[in-house]
């Protein structure tokens, strides 16, 4: 799979990740085909950008991302704000939200 990185003028604060969602499956393994109105809310998406983390408890140091920019991410279903940008949409998640890197 070809991942084409878009540069966003969105930067997020703190440990917020942008993420472009992806779509989801239009059919299930056995080849049914899923109508729009019964689709569910897609839970992957790709990374396009990142804050620069949070900073620690004693507020001296920042506790680095554990996703950059380019990462195909899983998030939780509910998580996040959703955001419409240039005609875009793309989903702007606190880091917490972020279940799992796809490789």
């Amino acid at each position: 799979m070809e991942v084409d990185i878009v540069s966003v003028n969105i930067k997020p604060l703190e440990d917020r990740v942008l993420v472009s969602p992806l779509e989801a499956e239009q059919t299930t393994a056995s080849g049914l085909v899923i109508p729009d109105t019964a689709k569910e809310k897609p839970q992957e998406g790709l990374v396009v950008a990142t804050g620069p983390g949070r900073f620690n408890e004693d507020g001296d140091e920042r506790v680095p991302m554990d996703v950059a920019v380019g990462d195909k991410v899983i998030y939780s279903k509910y998580g996040g704000t959703e955001v419409k940008y240039a005609g875009e949409e793309y989903l702007l998640l606190s880091a917490r939200d972020i279940l799992a890197i796809v490789s």
